[in-house]
């Protein structure tokens, strides 16, 4: 189980550099593009306050995982 633990955590790290790619490319800088106000608004939202915060968070996961912080007999 601690081996799947592990494959799991580096599927994490991935998600988490996927994530980051989707959130500024796809949806962040797009809006900041179009120029206006409620678009500005929220694609600075998306690019300094969401996409840190879901991709520090599962790349922490990935790494804690892939560290064997969740094994049951931590060594």
């Amino acid at each position: 189980m601690d081996n799947l633990k592990k494959v799991l955590g580096i599927l994490w790290i991935a998600l988490a550099l996927f994530t980051a790619y989707f959130c500024l490319f796809e949806l962040a800088i797009p809006k900041i593009k179009i120029g206006h106000q409620e678009d500005l608004v929220f694609g600075i939202i998306i690019m300094f306050i969401l996409t840190p915060i879901i991709s520090i968070g599962l790349g922490l996961f990935g790494y804690y995982s892939l560290c064997g912080e969740y094994a049951k007999d931590k060594t």
